[in-house]
């Protein structure tokens, strides 16, 4: 902007200064140019005037014509019987003549030189240019003050905007001059405050809803317990009220990650767990649920020691595999291997692979209030980078979803 403000004002000050000094130029240049020729003509009918005060054309000679001119000038004296008188310099074809006729017979040639004229238009016109390099150079002044001056306001609005963007929702005021640039001002804390309340009541209900959900989430846990240890429930019952409770636990577990999630926090980050064991874990979840609709889900042998990993990520394995039988078709495949420090999971499923990477942006006008349709995908993204890892959609025909996490052990 600055940049902007010192070349438009410079523009602008070369443009008048040439509109007022080139044709002051001119004009002065042709004042000269025509106090010169009168100058000629003024001396030609002067050295006439001497030559008849003189007694004719008698007694003119080169003596007599050289005391009457200077350096660069030249007389010729032409007599009526065609005798010529010549005195000065030679003659140049930018000079300037001026005639005169002689009363007592003959004509007088004056000759000023033209190189005398130049000079006396350089010195005339040297004041002009002067006083025009004068006012450009005070134009450059000024309009580094301008520039500083108007862009100062809007360097303290960047300021203001980093701070917004660091988190900083309530920057330090700062003194404005120019309007426009207190308007932007007022118009960023505005959007800061709206921004910091939508936060705020973003925050407030994910802690409440935590609070309100772990409460009968506890007590659910606490009777399925109870119920497990009454000596009339049969084993097989008591198996699978063991495994409600760790269900269980697994949602209370994705309710705190939630949480860290609205927080800003890396949900499940430093609780790293066996991945081979968490992929087949998940396998076993959803086969049930897989073998209702007709369909398998395999997992592929892993080669070598796939190592540990955050255990949020079950919360992303689970969200793809129900993804895959929610939308997908054939059988569903999760294979996984580790390369470095990284390892990565793909889950597969034989259905055509969707086009471009919008399934993973959030669709809030397809969401229904028991799936959640438009949102899962979006989460699992977040949830993945939040952990240090990526979620893609790999290049195959059919829809197959990598998943890139950080790995130790």
């Amino acid at each position: 902007m600055r940049r902007r403000l010192i070349v438009a004002f410079l523009s602008l000050a070369v443009a008048i200064i040439a509109l007022y000094g080139v044709p002051r130029v001119l004009m002065v240049a042709d004042l000269v140019h025509a106090s010169e020729q009168q100058y000629a003509k003024r001396m030609a009918s002067m050295v006439g005037t001497v030559i008849d005060q003189g007694g004719g054309s008698g007694t003119v000679n080169e003596k007599l014509l050289g005391g009457l001119i200077i350096y660069g000038e030249r007389v010729v004296y032409t007599a009526s019987d065609g005798t010529t008188v010549v005195a000065g310099s030679d003659v140049d074809a930018d000079d300037i003549t001026g005639t005169s006729i002689v009363r007592s017979g003959g004509t007088v040639d004056f000759t000023r030189s033209g190189e005398i004229v130049n000079e006396r238009i350089s010195k005339a016109v040297t004041p002009v240019i002067a006083i025009g390099a004068g006012l450009l150079l005070i134009a450059i002044i000024a309009a580094i003050q301008l520039a500083r001056s108007l862009s100062r306001p809007f360097l303290r609005l960047l300021d203001t905007v980093r701070e917004i963007g660091r988190g900083n929702l309530r920057p330090p005021k700062q003194h404005l001059g120019v309007p426009e640039a207190r308007a932007i001002d007022t118009a960023l804390r505005e959007s800061a405050q709206t921004l910091e309340d939508r936060l705020r009541r973003e925050h407030e209900f994910a802690s409440n809803a935590s609070h309100q959900l772990r409460t009968p989430i506890t007590a659910l846990r606490l009777e399925l317990e109870d119920l497990s240890l009454w000596p009339e429930t049969p084993p097989v019952v008591r198996d699978q009220l063991d495994h409600a409770v760790r269900e269980i636990d697994r949602l209370a577990d994705a309710i705190s990650q939630l949480l860290e999630m609205a927080r800003g926090d890396a949900p499940g980050a430093t609780t790293f767990e066996p991945l081979a064991e968490s992929l087949h874990e998940s396998a076993a979840r959803w086969q049930g649920q897989a073998h209702s609709l007709g369909r398998t889900i395999h997992v592929a042998p892993m080669t070598g020691d796939l190592g540990d990993a955050p255990a949020a990520a079950s919360q992303i394995i689970d969200v793809l595999l129900h993804n895959a039988l929610t939308h997908g078709r054939g059988d569903i495949t999760i294979d996984a291997e580790r390369r470095a420090e990284y390892v990565t999971v793909r889950v597969g499923d034989e259905g055509t692979r969707p086009r471009g990477n919008a399934i993973f942006q959030r669709r809030p006008h397809r969401r229904s209030a028991t799936a959640g349709e438009g949102i899962g995908l979006a989460l699992s993204v977040e949830l993945a980078e939040s952990l240090g890892g990526h979620l893609l959609l790999d290049g195959a025909s059919t829809t197959t979803f990598s998943l890139m996490l950080p790995a130790r052990g």
